[in-house]
């Protein structure tokens, strides 16, 4: 469950996933480097599996958030569209450096 308030981003996930969830949201971080570098080469399908794979990683952690963002970076890269990609890795950006995760 995500909660937007003032710009925070809470998401409530599984205490067994503890352990995992730092590695898991430094390698998103690092996505956004990923995604960029395969801007400045223009090699769109790069973008668009990182996208995929983003999506899915998103939901089997719990960060709907990130499904959706995933979603998003896989249909702009699929339509080349420059613009939506900077837009939604910036999003993603935003929505790491305002996450707050509690585990239940």
């Amino acid at each position: 469950m995500v909660d937007k308030n003032a710009s925070k981003f809470t998401v409530q996930i599984d205490a067994e996933l503890e352990d995992l969830i730092p590695g898991f949201l430094k390698s998103r971080a690092t996505d956004i480097e990923k995604v960029r570098e395969y801007l400045a080469e223009t090699d769109f399908a790069s973008i668009e599996l990182l996208g995929h794979s983003l999506k899915g990683n998103g939901a089997g952690y719990g960060f709907d958030e990130l499904t959706t963002i995933g979603q998003r970076i896989e249909q702009a890269a699929k339509e080349k569209s420059l613009a939506e990609i900077n837009k939604t890795l910036d999003d993603l950006a935003d929505y790491l450096e305002n996450l707050e995760v509690e585990f239940e």
